[in-house]
């Protein structure tokens, strides 16, 4: 993992999130703590746990935005994973284990790509080859008609061959000289590649169809041959492929799956989502197959157990989980108290304020004011907004969640999507000009909408 100090996390957090410092803080001090721990002696570090995060806090105020701008800032294999999906063991559907099987091929990526960028070098230099030799010599010249032609091609040409060596190393020159200055890349080839496309062999058990496939071709892989046909692709293209191709070939695929696991077992993070959708208070007759069986079969994960993966056990002991949920029906209370009592660490998020919306609106790097200003700019439409339009936009957004359901920031997606409909049906058709988008404007587009919603018995 990255060693961010807890306060360079929360300024990368208060990029893209208004709002909500308690949460914050408490996953920079987390992610901090794997670091700190990483450095302790053997001995003490066995003994050092994660202390496990339960965010609660109505939708849409932050939690997922935190758990997705956590996965982007850190290089440490993370998964998000939705409670409501899984079932108790024995039933159909996914099973509690799959997040720890979904975490390791999450780490597996991550390791594979950053061992094929230590090749990378090796590997342009071997497409470079493979590219020079199909075009020197084409597809032909790979397969030989009569498997003792080449007896024939050797008797003979002895005054001639050095000759040909020679022409043939300018002419590979010349060639790469071109591939490398870009001169040649829409110059179609044809080349020969793995088919990675094989048969999928799915067996059926207790612990879900989806964790037992297996492929055939990985399962014969030292017996039958590879797979190989032939595309016609541009040069360009044939380079990103071949590159791939070679760096794959020259990776150790035993060594990343040893540090994908080591990863996973001591630096993974997984988000837990709607948590508080299999909080049960025990009312429900017969098997209770996704409530509180699940909550059953999430504890022995979070206090830590060891998971069966085609790549070998996980060990769960030092994953850090973080949970999240409205708890808007259910009660934290409604959990076992034993899953309870493995989220020591508890955040209250609060809703959002119309002050919120504001700050949401002007401040992020991917605020949405920005993003429809970008959208349109790409139809030589300039969009402008003013102070007092950005108010009542938030305004509006605020009211509404009052009046009906509360959902948070997604609220300005719909007022946003409906404020800017007519503008984006007829941007393609206006050449060039600016929209000021004020509370005028504003008030105009939507004042079909707010009669459906009487505002001024909300303001004072």
């Amino acid at each position: 993992m990255k060693n961010y100090t807890p306060k360079e996390i929360v300024d990368a957090l208060d990029k893209y999130i208004v709002g909500q410092d308690m949460a914050k803080r408490s996953v920079a001090v987390a992610l901090r703590n794997r670091y700190r721990r990483n450095l302790l002696p053997d001995e003490l570090k066995d003994e050092i746990t994660p202390k496990n995060i339960l965010m609660i806090g109505p939708t849409g105020v932050g939690k997922t935005e935190i758990a997705r701008r956590i996965a982007k800032l850190i290089e440490a294999p993370f998964v998000k994973v939705e409670a409501t999906k899984f079932t108790e063991v024995g039933y159909v559907g996914r099973d509690v284990e799959s997040m720890i099987r979904d975490l390791l091929e999450s780490a597996i990526r991550m390791v594979k790509q950053e061992k094929m960028q230590n090749v990378m070098l090796r590997a342009k230099e071997l497409a470079e080859e493979r590219i020079l030799d199909y075009l020197i010599n084409g597809r032909k010249s790979k397969r030989q008609k009569n498997p003792f032609e080449f007896l024939f091609n050797a008797q003979g040409d002895e005054d001639t061959h050095d000759d040909d060596g020679q022409e043939i190393r300018m002419q590979k020159e010349q060639l790469r000289e071109k591939i490398r200055s870009g001169e040649l890349n829409d110059r179609i080839i044809e080349i020969e590649i793995t088919d990675s496309s094989s048969p999928i062999l799915e067996m059926y058990s207790n612990i879900g169809a989806e964790e037992m496939n297996i492929n055939l071709q990985d399962m014969f892989a030292d017996i039958l041959p590879k797979k190989k046909k032939y595309k016609k692709v541009p040069i360009g293209e044939a380079k990103k492929i071949l590159e791939a191709e070679e760096a794959q070939n020259l990776i150790d695929m035993d060594e990343v799956i040893d540090e994908a696991i080591r990863r996973t077992e001591q630096d993974g993070i997984i988000f837990i989502d709607e948590i508080d959708k299999i909080a049960g208070s025990g009312y429900t007759n017969g098997p209770d197959v996704s409530r509180e069986g699940v909550q059953r079969d999430i504890l022995p994960i979070v206090e830590g157990s060891t998971v069966m993966t085609k790549y070998g056990p996980v060990k769960t002991d030092y994953i850090l989980f973080i949970a999240a949920g409205a708890f808007n029906v259910s009660k934290v209370s409604d959990l076992i108290p034993e899953l309870q009592g493995r989220f020591p660490v508890r955040v209250e998020l609060k809703s959002l304020t119309k002050e919120d919306f504001i700050k949401i609106l002007k401040e992020p790097k991917n605020a949405l004011t920005k993003q429809y200003a970008a959208l349109l700019s790409i139809e030589g439409v300039e969009v402008e907004y003013t102070d007092d339009g950005i108010d009542r936009i938030a305004e509006i957004a605020y009211i509404i969640n009052q009046q009906s359901e509360d959902i948070g920031a997604r609220r300005l997606h719909t007022v946003m999507e409906k404020l800017f409909e007519k503008l984006s049906f007829e941007a393609p058709d206006i050449t060039g000009g600016k929209v000021i988008i004020d509370k005028n404007y504003i008030d105009e587009q939507l004042k079909d909408n707010l009669n459906k919603f009487d505002v001024n018995k909300y303001i004072l």
